[in-house]
């Protein structure tokens, strides 16, 4: 079960695992875009003769090096929360590298400034929104905002040789189109207001994705506290709830808070344990208790009941709560005959108790450990019943609110019984079948 400190949030190693898987697979889109490269310039030298800086297939190299190294330390001892932010800072600031320093064409002259107009800031868009796959808004901000800074390093860089430099706010008003040629093909043309444009909507898209970084952290969280809460039903109501049962209760949680139901209580005993046990080692009357005890559990799940505990060599279920049930005093009949005969395969004599009315029922304990119960006269009844029947001699007693449900001619009735604890005399009805002696 999963227990979270008031004000944080559950199982946060849920989250960290799914970081890790997410930056395992930006390394693989990655690798990818790298590999996308390589073919790109690769076919370009082919098809159209241009030869590429033969600094670019080292660069690309490099960069699936560093991405492979980072892969394999993700979620080992060796992985450190930096290294994430290292490789996109390394990653960004080696494209805006390129920009800044790598000559478009070996051996010429050419101003560095015209690879920001021959290429463009959409080399560091595939960076930023690979970083939404770690999960992380902050990366995606720290990748946003290196990739800005070194975009505008590199084109800082790049005009920092040019002796004079022109921008469209060297046009004068009226310019014709041979002016707007002129300003825009000559190569000392920077367009400062285009690096502005391009890296504020960079900076506006690293929000927006940051943003939906966020949102889809708190979706998975709250899955998570509702994969917990599902957890602790589970937990609080046992092992034995088959998956049908425990679906509605996950349905349905306030199941379990505390309240008032009307419901039919089971309490069954095994007849003459301690003789049993008598000359047995001790671990086969546990293995053969748990094995009886483990049937009785199914039955009574089978029939849409749910145990409440159990008493030793017996156990205590309830119909009605917290599963609805249309006829809890039927189905806890049709309970106790398949317990008479799971108790005779496994060798046993039991008693049971049946009682019917409305119960106080709900889970109770302490923040650390809680655990469903019922409690109230209607309990109490079903116990003093599973406790007269072996006064009787018979194997299922059960009060006149359960026997009111049923057909008179499947019951005998034994008429006002005085049952130990009650101060006046109740009802009591039997199903017509003997205790074996």
């Amino acid at each position: 079960m999963i227990q979270t400190p008031a004000g944080e949030l559950p199982d946060t190693s849920r989250l960290l695992r799914a970081e890790q898987r997410g930056l395992r697979l930006a390394i693989i889109c990655r690798t990818l875009v790298v590999g996308a490269a390589f073919l790109w310039v690769g076919s370009s030298w082919v098809a159209f003769g241009f030869y590429p800086n033969p600094l670019v297939f080292g660069v690309l190299g490099a960069f699936t090096a560093v991405g492979i190294a980072h892969a394999a330390v993700i979620g080992t001892r060796f992985d450190r929360w930096w290294m994430k932010f290292a490789i996109y800072t390394v990653d960004i600031l080696g494209i805006c590298a390129v920009f800044a320093f790598l000559p478009l064409v070996q051996g010429e002259a050419v101003p560095q400034i015209l690879a920001f107009r021959a290429y463009g800031i959409y080399y560091l868009f595939p960076l930023v929104a690979m970083a939404t796959l770690s999960l992380s808004p902050r990366l995606v901000l720290w990748s946003g905002g290196v990739a800005v800074a070194g975009w505008f390093a590199a084109f800082f860089v790049a005009i920092s040789d040019l002796e004079t430099t022109l921008s469209w706010s060297d046009l004068t008003p009226g310019a014709s189109r041979a002016d707007y040629e002129a300003l825009f093909l000559s190569a000392n043309f920077i367009g400062r207001g285009n690096r502005i444009e391009e890296t504020g909507f960079l900076m506006i898209a690293t929000l927006i994705l940051a943003l939906a970084v966020l949102r889809a952290r708190r979706v998975f969280m709250a899955q998570v506290a509702a994969q917990a809460e599902r957890e602790q039903i589970a937990a609080t109501l046992g092992r034995y709830v088959p998956e049908a049962i425990a679906r509605r209760l996950i349905d349905d949680p306030s199941a379990l808070v505390p309240q008032e139901r009307h419901a039919a209580i089971l309490v069954m005993d095994i007849a003459g344990f301690t003789a049993y046990s008598a000359g047995r080692m001790p671990t086969e009357v546990i293995e053969n208790l748990n094995d009886f005890l483990s049937g009785c559990a199914e039955e009574v799940s089978r029939h849409d009941g749910v145990v409440i505990q159990f008493t030793g060599d017996g156990l205590m279920a309830s119909f009605g709560t917290p599963i609805d049930s249309a006829h809890p005093e039927q189905a806890a009949v049709a309970a106790s005959n398949a317990l008479i005969a799971e108790a005779g395969e496994a060798g046993f004599s039991i008693r049971i108790g049946l009682a019917a009315g409305q119960v106080a029922a709900g889970s109770i304990g302490s923040s650390d450990r809680q655990a469903f119960t019922v409690y109230g006269d209607t309990v109490n009844r079903a116990a003093r019943l599973e406790a007269q029947a072996k006064v009787l001699g018979r194997s299922v007693l059960m009060d006149a609110n359960v026997a009111d449900r049923l057909s008179k001619d499947d019951l005998v009735s034994l008429g006002p019984q005085h049952l130990r604890g009650l101060a006046d005399p109740i009802p009591v009805f039997a199903l017509p079948m003997q205790m074996p002696d």
